[in-house]
């Protein structure tokens, strides 16, 4: 298949696809082409009443004859103005209701993604996806379409009219349609390659304006906003010149369009003026003709218009539904199995896995956790310490060996029921604008305010809570910024409190808060550890000493194992030495009395 082939297959495929969103629609959509066949009807009689109103009324002053054409002329523009208003408001009604599918479709698509989708793609590509990328297609599901069939019918009236009043004249007017058709076709092929470039640079920009105001305060404490500035002028620049390429091919249309359409009126003039002369033509013809003229190339033009809306929704829709035709690497199994009652059990069973193939980042790794047991890791930064739970969540499916939940394979349950047995709490976790309620219930009918304050006080939240205005209806900003570090883990505490998992994952917790707050954070640990299995991932050694067993990572490898206890005693451990480097001035008094007889002899 050869390219334009290939561009049309994809156009219709596109347009096909799109017309599953409006199909809803469809009846509302046949409405509005029936309104717009009126309106273009009744716009193009017009003319022909004209006409007949010269030639049949004023050359034989027959007065009264003139007065019905006139009321029937006013009725024409009454009617048109009148269906004009409800097909407007018509086509835009269902087209919005077509763009609150279409968004919804998206954004559930999104929500359904793989985390990996996420590590590859900008948040700002995403979000023009959802937003600039839909919004292109406002104006040709409102009434680019309807209106585009308006105008084919207008121009097939305008073209019956005219046969029907001198078949020579009409065809030295559209004797110029080949020097349109040319401009049209060579406008066609240069903006649909413009405004793919131009879909391409927002996206590039709202990437780049994402990603900085998010790490404004990193861009300032090392004064690079000149830097930074720079970087976006250049991008700012090539999303300039790629508008410019449209304005370009617009320049150059527009104007084609207006000299062709004179040229055709000219020699309309021209040819009719010399027949109305020797008596072929009437005045009446000749006037009707001129009008029909003018009215002939704005439909085109409104196609041309229409055309350019296809090609700037098509370069659109072929990203929203490539968004839409990604493949989730992470689904439901088609047999999903039930654990009616999770006691909590975790166990990985030779476990390796990497996030591309030049690097395994977990490498043959077994360990179990029981009910209620807590379980911490610990190892330096890119041992694989939070691939673990990535992996035990499902983010990401694991190359080799096997992850069971209450001797279940991970891989065998619904995304939903694995992940509802699980509470989290990162070192940076997620606040959403809305109070404080509605992050910690998520919008959860059946946790109650009661509920709510209940946890608050057992993780010693609800104190700084009762002193915000408004307490729990306190509106947080954007990532709940408003609030100190420590105040957002402790709603993030809440928040998995209320939920009341089997499986608490508690990852950094606490490295991101002072020591006053730490003292806090660490309370409430242990009341929401107590009854639970637990998984715990710090770098501070101290808030692990109690766990019922330590994993220490290292280079994706579990290279130790066994309590906090077990693992000083082994001198050279890899345990050891990180303890011995957080607290090298604090030695314990037995580890000390260890090192005398030895310093002895």
């Amino acid at each position: 298949m050869n390219k334009s082939n290939s561009s049309k297959a994809v156009d219709r495929d596109l347009l096909r696809r799109l017309y599953s969103f409006i199909e809803p629609y469809k009846w509302y959509v046949l409405l509005g082409i029936g309104l717009t066949l009126t309106a273009s009807f009744l716009g193009t009689v017009r003319p022909k009443l004209t006409q007949i109103a010269v030639d049949e009324y004023i050359r034989t002053n027959d007065f009264e004859g003139l007065l019905w054409i006139i009321f029937l002329l006013a009725l024409a523009l009454v009617g048109e103005f009148i269906v004009l208003v409800a097909n407007t408001y018509l086509t835009r009604w269902f087209g919005q209701g077509t763009l609150f599918s279409l968004r919804n479709a998206v954004f559930k698509k999104i929500q359904s993604l793989h985390v990996q989708f996420f590590d590859k793609n900008p948040i700002g590509r995403l979000i023009t996806r959802t937003t600039s990328d839909i919004e292109a297609l406002s104006e040709l599901l409102s009434d680019g379409v309807v209106n585009m069939v308006g105008d084919l019918f207008r121009i097939f009236f305008i073209l019956y009219f005219m046969f029907s009043m001198s078949w020579e004249l009409t065809l030295v007017s559209i004797s110029v349609l080949p020097i349109l058709f040319y401009v049209t076709f060579w406008f066609k092929a240069k903006v649909r390659v413009a405004f793919l470039n131009v879909r391409d640079q927002v996206a590039r920009m709202n990437s780049f304006v994402q990603e900085h105001i998010n790490g404004m305060d990193i861009v300032q404490l090392f004064n690079k906003e000149e830097r930074e500035r720079e970087r976006y002028h250049s991008i700012n620049r090539e999303h300039r010149e790629a508008h410019i390429d449209t304005i370009f091919y617009y320049a150059i249309f527009w104007p084609a369009i207006e000299v062709i359409s004179s040229l055709a009126l000219a020699l309309v003039i021209w040819y009719g003026g010399g027949r109305a002369l020797l008596g072929e033509v009437t005045f009446g013809i000749l006037l009707a003709f001129v009008q029909y003229v003018r009215q002939f190339f704005r439909p085109i033009q409104g196609i041309s218009e229409k055309f350019n809306t296809l090609q700037s929704a098509l370069a659109s829709s072929e990203r929203i539904f490539n968004v839409l035709d990604t493949k989730n690497e992470i689904t439901d199994p088609e047999n999903p199995r039930v654990i009616r009652n999770p006691s909590g059990r975790i166990e990985f069973e030779h476990v390796s896995f990497s996030y591309n193939k030049e690097e395994q980042v977990l490498k043959n790794v077994s360990f179990s956790v029981e009910p209620g047991q807590t379980v911490a890791i610990v190892g330096a930064t890119g041992a694989g310490k939070t691939t673990i739970i990535n992996l035990l969540m499902r983010y990401y499916d694991i190359d080799d060996g096997a992850i069971l939940l209450d001797g279940v394979d991970i891989r065998d349950l619904k995304l939903e029921d694995l992940r509802s047995n699980f509470g989290m709490v990162l070192q940076d976790n997620a606040l959403f604008s809305g109070s404080i309620m509605e992050n910690i219930t998520l919008g959860n009918p059946a946790i109650s305010r009661e509920k709510v304050i209940e946890a608050s006080r057992e993780v010693q939240a609800h104190q700084f809570i009762k002193r915000l205005p408004g307490t729990y209806d306190y509106e947080l900003n954007e990532r709940g910024t408003s609030l100190s570090m420590g105040q957002r883990q402790l709603i993030c505490f809440v928040r998995a409190m209320v939920y009341d998992p089997r499986i608490l994952v508690l990852d950094e917790a606490t490295s991101s808060v002072d020591s006053e707050t730490e003292a806090i954070v660490n309370k409430a640990c242990d009341r929401m550890m107590k009854g639970r299995t637990s998984i715990v991932i710090a770098h501070r050694l101290s808030t692990i000493q109690g766990a019922d067993n330590i994993l220490v990572m290292h280079k994706g490898e579990i290279r130790e194992m066994g309590t906090h206890a077990e693992l000083l005693e082994k001198s050279g451990g890899i345990y050891r030495k990180l303890y011995e480097l957080q607290y090298k001035d604090q030695l314990l008094p037995e580890e000390t009395e260890a090192e005398e007889p030895q310093a002895a002899k």
